[in-house]
């Protein structure tokens, strides 16, 4: 039922009235891109001709509305009320971009016009990577939590500590200290880093699960009952750590797009005045 739901949702966004704004961004790349051609200045194409000054109040303007689908989205955050707003947002905003570019003419340099034109490319290309985890993610992230909870998990893994210790205090030393390494060093997101890629480096859990493979070839007859009870239970503890791993990566990479995105955002609005300002100040 989930993945059904997420499904829907996703189409809805992208097929939003039978591709009502998907059409409309495509007449309107089509009309920027005809303009552009056929309307060249004697002095080139360059943002402060007639048409660079059309393309551009358009793009300030359309620039204007997608910041106020993320104030919108905010007040508003049932998912029918938003979904046309979402669509339009994805495929205007795409537009927007050509248009933006055809307004400069193509023409970059270090200032704070070409500033503007690139904190655009960063909220844009932001906004997609967020559009792609919220798309993408929910499904994955319910694919591999199933019904069970990321403090459930979390519960479950110190439980397998606490049991595989115990049962490690009878095997022999070097057993007991790969298994007590492996429950004292490993680590489940504990940095940023850590969360965004998913998994640790030379993660103790899984060279203890490896260590234990060999060393089960060492143990006295007498013990391999109670070594295969310890090696079954660090092998479902290793599954159990990716799991939560995996958990906080989807969750860290749903929410990472967004430091980067509000804050560009409201950069690229302050960089936009600023090129405003000079464009009827200095020009």
């Amino acid at each position: 039922m989930k993945h059904r739901e997420n499904n829907m949702q996703r189409g809805n966004i992208f097929d939003y009235k039978n591709y009502r704004y998907f059409k409309i961004a495509v007449v309107v790349i089509l009309i920027a891109f005809a303009a552009y051609l056929l309307f060249e200045p004697a002095v080139g194409h360059y943002g402060g001709s007639f048409l660079g000054y059309t393309l551009g109040t358009i793009s300030a303007l359309m620039v204007l509305w997608m910041a106020w689908y993320g104030v919108r989205k905010r007040r508003y955050r049932s998912s029918g009320s938003t979904q046309g707003w979402l669509s339009a947002h994805i495929y205007l905003g795409t537009a927007m971009t050509a248009i933006v570019t055809l307004h400069s003419g193509f023409h970059y340099g270090l200032n704070i016009h070409t500033l503007a034109y690139g904190l655009l490319l960063i909220v844009v290309i932001s906004g997609f990577f967020g559009n792609y985890t919220y798309m993408i993610y929910p499904r994955q992230m319910s694919d591999n939590m199933g019904e069970d909870s990321l403090d459930g998990l979390l519960l479950r893994i110190a439980e397998a500590d606490k049991l595989a210790r115990q049962i490690a205090l009878l095997m022999p030393d070097n057993i007991n200290n790969t298994v007590a390494r492996a429950c004292r060093e490993t680590s489940i997101g504990l940095g940023l880093l850590d969360q965004i890629r998913g998994y640790q480096p030379n993660c103790p859990s899984a060279m203890a699960v490896e260590e234990l493979t060999v060393m089960g070839n060492d143990v006295s007859p007498e013990q391999r009952k109670l070594y295969r009870e310890l090696y079954s239970i660090m092998v479902r503890r290793l599954s159990l750590v990716k799991r939560a791993r995996q958990d906080l990566m989807y969750r860290s990479r749903m929410g990472i797009w967004l430091y980067l995105h509000v804050p560009f955002t409201i950069a690229l609005l302050v960089a936009m005045t600023a090129h405003i300002i000079a464009v009827f100040v200095y020009w």
